[in-house]
């Protein structure tokens, strides 16, 4: 299964390490990013969900739920989440899904169907695959993902920036642009057609091009 953005987010049962969920029950009404790991004890992983752990805040801050996700027992990730705050300062304060079965894996396309069905005898190389950031808004609809290599530690604060341009642009007809940050200016979307503009932007708006409108960030 490959999913595209705008594709509905699998839903499913699992256990985590605060207890049993249903995906999409557990999302409810909030933003959510889910974050996947190809195995536990491994040492990019442990730095990001102890990041993770350290700015939750601001997930919290814009309704967003986080959740991660490890290619093991739960029972290994409770004696992983010992050795996150030993070495990070923090240890993970959300629910990480456990998927011994690779059930969930295989569900969102991180693993081939034919993997197998157990996590038992894996090494974090045959489930390299398995490091995905999926961005999934209260409609559980998916709106970002990034894939990363095992080797590269994920940028975090970005997933924060881009999930508050997702918020404005869901709430707004507007597009940010490159680097933008909460804030600064943004442009106007290309199916506003100007005359819509006009109503909306009484004030009018700077044009470098005739496509690019650009406008105060709506508040």
């Amino acid at each position: 299964m490959t999913l595209q953005i705008g594709d509905t987010a699998p839903d499913f049962e699992a256990e985590t390490t605060q207890g049993p969920i249903r995906f999409h029950e557990w999302i409810g009404d909030s933003w959510c990013v889910l974050f996947s790991h190809p195995k536990d004890f491994t040492p990019v992983c442990t730095t990001e969900l102890g990041y993770m752990a350290k700015i939750k805040p601001e997930f919290d801050r814009r309704n967003v739920k986080i959740i991660g996700f490890s290619v093991d027992p739960t029972t290994n990730h409770g004696r992983w989440a010992e050795d996150i705050k030993e070495t990070q300062g923090y240890a993970p304060n959300y629910p990480i899904i456990g998927d011994p079965d690779l059930r969930i894996s295989k569900l969102y396309g991180m693993l081939p169907s034919h993997a197998g069905d157990s996590s038992e005898g894996r090494t974090p190389a045959d489930n390299q695959t398995v490091r995905n950031v999926f961005v999934i808004g209260p409609d559980k609809k998916i709106k970002l993902i990034l894939v990363y290599p095992m080797t590269t530690g994920r940028n975090f604060d970005e997933v924060l920036r881009v999930i508050d341009s997702l918020q404005l642009t869901t709430k707004h007809r507007v597009s940010t642009p490159a680097n933008w940050k909460l804030g600064e200016d943004v442009i106007i979307a290309g199916s506003v057609s100007d005359d819509e503009a006009r109503q909306i932007y009484p004030e009018g708006w700077k044009a470098p091009r005739p496509y690019i409108r650009i406008v105060p960030q709506p508040r």
